[in-house]
């Protein structure tokens, strides 16, 4: 029994140890800051498009993405509670999004991430199938997605997993 966790330990040790091994080489890669630099131009350039479709300082607001057993949910809040321009034009958007959606139109996510994200071509197919909720909040607003369709579930995901991907929010890529 000894003998099992003590080889257990080593391939842990081992793969962690090329983890951290694999990390380090990266930074001595001669494309290593190159493609940083490009992934930093890359976020700049959606965040500046994401202000104009938007209408709101993306540097002023965070965004969330949550997936639910049917469908998820988008959300953005202002960072202070006391920034009442930014919480108002979140509110004004989400109310804006939650109907141009409804309706098939992804223009403005389009525009923002320059190409169609993943699960919209189904979203717009099974637009009758799919529900949009708009709630304001203390600091910005929701928008609820939901659908009793389990490829329009599906398509919903896929969309919400690349905004998180996409705007590097952090959010759980799996349904809790």
């Amino acid at each position: 029994m000894k003998r099992i966790f003590l080889t257990l330990f080593v391939v842990v040790a081992a793969a962690i140890a090329g983890v951290a091994q694999g990390q380090d080489e990266m930074k001595d890669c001669p494309m290593h800051e190159k493609h940083a630099s490009k992934n930093h131009q890359a976020n700049h350039e959606m965040n500046m498009r994401g202000d104009q479709g938007m209408g709101f300082a993306q540097d002023k607001t965070t965004h969330h993405f949550l997936l639910r057993k049917d469908g998820g949910t988008i959300q953005v809040l202002a960072n202070s509670v006391d920034d009442k321009t930014s919480i108002a034009q979140i509110q004004q958007h989400f109310q804006h999004i939650s109907h141009a959606f409804q309706s098939g139109d992804f223009n403005i996510p389009m525009f923002v991430h320059d190409q169609t994200p993943p699960g919209v071509p189904v979203m717009i197919k099974l637009k009758d199938q799919i529900h949009y909720r708009y709630e304001p909040t203390e600091t910005g607003a929701r928008v609820i997605i939901s659908s009793e369709n389990a490829d329009a579930v599906e398509a919903v995901r896929q969309f919400l997993r690349f905004q998180i991907k996409e705007h590097k929010t952090g959010d759980a890529l799996e349904v809790k």
